[in-house]
């Protein structure tokens, strides 16, 4: 049966929503649903046929897309945070990353029969995990704040290291097969590292002297990257992947642009082509697959899951601060992403035509890999966690959504209580000044895609959204209503009771309860901090009751939050209704003057 080409396309967009939507809501890495959906759409049912379907038009589209996915994830590469990431991290980017990749060569090599040209490429592409993979496996993992960082930033800084090892040996497989010079090569290197170089500069000098208008930035910078690409790739064969890498390394680091609209654009954009290109990709799979490739990739998983990666962490964390139970962990949580699938398809599609023994298994080993990884680690990582004694326990940390004098008060007194607080705001002058207090930060909107993976949520299970932005709040509160659940997500009202109507009263009650009470808004609360009032916390006696704290500091007092005798805090919100007993610790807002 033929299936007109739009139809498919439009089958396509909606079954990779749909695996979208199904890991967010089972908190399993998207990957994996994706790849499915493609083999049971190709090899399995025969619907999907990719090379058919688009004909010449597959290889430039898979190309762009990922040259796309390629440049927002060098937008991530900071070298400002290097230097704070720890040693353990330093070492899996670096001498880790090249003996994970030396180690999963030779295991391709003499478990699958690759060659060793297609068995360094495998390597490279394989040797490192990724931050689409890592952050949903963490939320489900919730390891020790120590494990949990490690984990994630060596997914943020890795990924991109990972793809340029890959573009690199890919690069000198090619010349070397088509019979180039060792010149050849370096010209490819050079002329990928100069369009990158200056096309990361131009871009950023318009973008900083605000030559590009704001609504047209994303535009502009989507235009640049895909021009960089086909220059590069036009003045020397197979060096655009190096050019869009090296562009958004170029764009993360330099002063004075800011990136982060662009990256969430992109990030959206990605999720679209990740979407598609994986369904794609898995559907060109052949099945049965190629001889042994089957067995021989289990073997690789294996080897690489039981004796490459713990190798590889012990050495990288020699004479870092982490226990064994925590480097036993991360030895063995290292799930594959999107670089190592994508990248991967697009290889193998220029290979192709070299005709490159071994290279038809590429593709297969590789979601060997990347199926296997998620599977096995999404099962088994939390019991292991546990075991270790490295989990962390029920998540008692909080999230606060505002960085006005409001917010940041509140936060402060939870964390003078022990609790964990991360600060998370797009207004980058109350986001500076938290930081300048002390607290744990994060810019940007904290229900955007780029928070999916760039904000550390271990240990977090509550919501207090305290922004200035009514329309924000909802959204957040919203969002994280299905990551903490209902009874975790509380926001500060903007506008009294009576200033709302009753169908927006309606919708705000259903996103969330208001917190302290009916009638606290945010404008009341920050009038009180102006005339002196002060968030208390005190340690209720039997002789120090509830009541006669109240008898104290006046009918006024406003109660935030209690602290029971086991360390639960417990948030005071409208119809919840909250009554401290002796051996609690409660927050509470009083008067600047006692009554007499």
């Amino acid at each position: 049966m033929t299936i007109p080409l739009g139809l498919m396309l439009t089958a396509m967009m909606l079954i990779g929503f749909g695996s979208q939507w199904l890991a967010w809501r089972v908190k399993l890495p998207a990957i994996l649903f994706l790849l499915l959906a493609g083999i049971v759409l190709g090899p399995v049912s025969g619907l999907l046929h990719p090379d058919k379907m688009m004909g010449p038009l597959l290889f430039p589209v898979v190309s762009l897309a990922v040259a796309l996915i390629l440049f927002e994830g060098s937008l991530s590469l900071r070298f400002s945070e290097l230097p704070g990431i720890g040693s353990a991290v330093r070492g899996l980017a670096s001498y880790g990353a090249v003996t994970a990749l030396l180690l999963l060569a030779a295991a391709a090599h003499w478990l699958a029969g690759l060659e060793w040209p297609i068995a360094l490429l495998f390597g490279a592409l394989t040797c490192v995990t990724g931050p689409t993979v890592i952050a949903p496996m963490l939320r489900t993992l919730r390891p020790n704040a120590k494990v949990g960082n490690v984990l994630r930033w060596e997914g943020i800084v890795v990924d991109p290291i990972g793809a340029l090892f890959a573009v690199l040996i890919y690069e000198a497989l090619v010349s070397r097969q088509e019979g180039h010079s060792i010149g050849v090569f370096l010209v490819t290197i050079l002329c990928g590292l100069a369009v990158g170089l200056i096309g990361g500069l131009v871009h950023a000098i318009l973008l900083r002297r605000h030559l590009i208008p704001e609504y047209l930035q994303n535009f502009g910078t989507m235009a640049a990257v895909l021009t960089a690409f086909s220059l590069s790739n036009t003045v020397a064969s197979e060096s655009g992947l190096l050019a869009v890498t090296i562009m958004g390394v170029v764009l993360a680091n330099a002063r004075g642009v800011h990136v982060e609209d662009i990256l969430d654009f992109k990030e959206n954009l990605t999720t679209l082509l990740v979407s598609m290109l994986f369904i794609l990709l898995a559907a060109r799979l052949q099945w049965p697959l190629p001889d042994h490739v089957l067995w021989s990739g289990v073997l690789v998983l294996l080897a690489s899951q039981f004796l490459i990666r713990p190798f590889t962490v012990w050495l990288s964390t020699l004479g870092s601060s982490l226990s064994w139970p925590e480097r036993a962990l991360i030895g063995w949580v290292a799930p594959r992403g999107i670089v190592a699938a994508s990248v991967s398809a697009l290889f193998a599609l220029r290979l192709d035509p070299l005709h490159m023994h071994g290279s038809a298994a590429l593709v297969p080993l590789v979601f060997i890999m990347i199926i296997g990884t998620v599977v096995l680690q999404s099962a088994t990582a939390r019991p292991l966690a546990r075991w270790l004694k490295v989990a962390e326990p029920d998540p008692r940390g909080l999230l606060v959504f505002g960085s006005d004098p409001v917010a940041r008060a509140v936060a402060q007194s939870l964390v003078e209580a022990g609790f964990r607080v991360m600060v998370a705001d797009d207004d980058w002058d109350g986001i500076r000044v938290a930081r300048m207090e002390g607290f744990n930060t994060f810019y940007g909107n904290p229900a955007s895609s780029y928070a999916e993976r760039h904000l550390d949520l271990s240990g977090i299970g509550s919501l207090l959204a305290m922004s200035t932005h009514r329309d924000r709040n909802s959204l957040v509160c919203v969002h994280y209503r299905q990551e903490f659940g209902r009874d975790k997500v509380f926001r500060l009202q903007e506008l009294a009771p009576e200033e709302v109507r009753s169908r927006d009263a309606l919708h705000a009650s259903l996103q969330a309860p208001a917190l302290f009470s009916d009638d606290m808004t945010h404008g009341r609360f920050r009038d009180l901090l102006a005339a002196g009032w002060r968030i208390k916390a005190t340690g209720l006696t039997s002789t120090f009751d509830w009541p006669r704290f109240i008898e104290q500091y006046g009918s006024r007092t406003v109660l935030l939050f209690g602290i029971e005798e086991k360390g639960q805090l417990r948030v005071a919100a409208a119809r919840r209704e909250l009554e401290p007993r002796p051996g609690w610790t409660v927050i509470a807002l009083v008067p600047s003057e006692r009554p007499d």
